[in-house]
């Protein structure tokens, strides 16, 4: 008869999830040793190779991806099943992957993380910040668990769900002398900083900039920037002007560190977006993070706009 051992299909997900022993073995306090006797004894019951060794890397053999789509599933059912044996359980421990893109990672992640750690104040979180394109590719390849982002992707392994919606804004320093609201030609008169391709962000402004018949080339473009922190310096220092969300320019505007201006005729909103892999496994913890994010959109983050 064989027996699966819960605890050894834990250690072997996380060896999994590292491409590495020692990793695996770094996150869950137990020696490289340990790890690999725990494998081994895995591999031994189920007489199958789990991994192949790839250069410094641990990499899945083909049965071992099957075994981890089973682990993942019957670990989630053992934290449902002592979810409900002790209803309203405080006590879960692991981790949750998250990649966000700019906005979501600077004004949106800290208050969910804070109201998710409320109830369950053993979880640690893991974020990664990227362009909302990378993002989505992180979500797809598994290496995260789940996305927030600025815009939508065409994939059908991808889940979005709407958060919440905004509009962009046109930032200036407090030196200049434009006043609004401002007309979209109205740009063109200035050094403009640009997000990178990736951004959600500039996805919607070069739409905007397609309805009014302006082409990218007729900007006063005098930087592109991956990040939103260095984009505000760029336009508090009054180098250039700029066109972003307006949730992260309301923080900086109320603080009077620059001016936002409303663009006429610039009616296009966008929603940022929690987005998972239906494909993937979740974890308990990550399902409730999503349940949870979901409860959050009628709360705290409309008090951002």
């Amino acid at each position: 008869m064989i027996r699966i051992d819960l605890h050894q299909l834990y250690v072997f997900t996380k060896v999994v999830e590292h491409k590495s022993f020692s990793k695996a073995a770094d996150e869950i306090f137990l020696s490289q040793s340990t790890v690999s006797s725990h494998i081994q004894a895995l591999e031994k019951m189920l007489n199958i190779k789990l991994f192949d060794r790839v250069g410094r890397e641990s990499i899945l053999t083909p049965k071992g991806e099957r075994l981890y789509q089973w682990a993942l599933k019957l670990l989630l059912i053992k934290d449902q099943a002592l979810l409900d044996l002790k209803e309203g359980m405080t006590d879960l421990k692991g981790k949750i992957r998250i990649a966000a893109s700019s906005v979501p990672g600077q004004f949106m992640i800290p208050g969910m993380v804070k109201q998710f750690r409320e109830q369950y104040s053993e979880v640690i979180f893991h974020i990664n910040q990227s362009s909302s394109k990378i993002v989505a590719e992180k979500v797809l390849n598994g290496s995260v668990d789940i996305g927030i982002l600025g815009e939508k992707y065409d994939n059908e392994k991808l889940r979005f769900i709407p958060l919440l919606k905004e509009r962009l804004v046109l930032i200036t320093s407090n030196q200049n002398e434009m006043v609004g609201p401002v007309n979209i030609r109205d740009i063109l008169n200035y050094p403009f900083v640009m997000r990178n391709s990736g951004s959600g962000t500039n996805a919607l402004l070069e739409r905007v900039l397609k309805k009014n018949n302006i082409h990218k080339e007729q900007l006063n473009i005098i930087a592109y920037t991956e990040s939103g922190q260095s984009l505000m310096q760029f336009v508090i220092q009054d180098i250039g002007i700029s066109i972003i969300s307006e949730i992260a320019a309301k923080v900086y505007s109320s603080n009077n560190m620059l001016k936002m201006h409303a663009i006429n005729g610039f009616d296009e909103e966008r929603y940022f977006y929690l987005v998972y892999n239906i494909n993937k496994t979740q974890s308990l913890l990550s399902k409730l993070f999503i349940d949870s994010a979901v409860h959050l959109v009628d709360g705290n983050l409309h008090k951002l706009g």
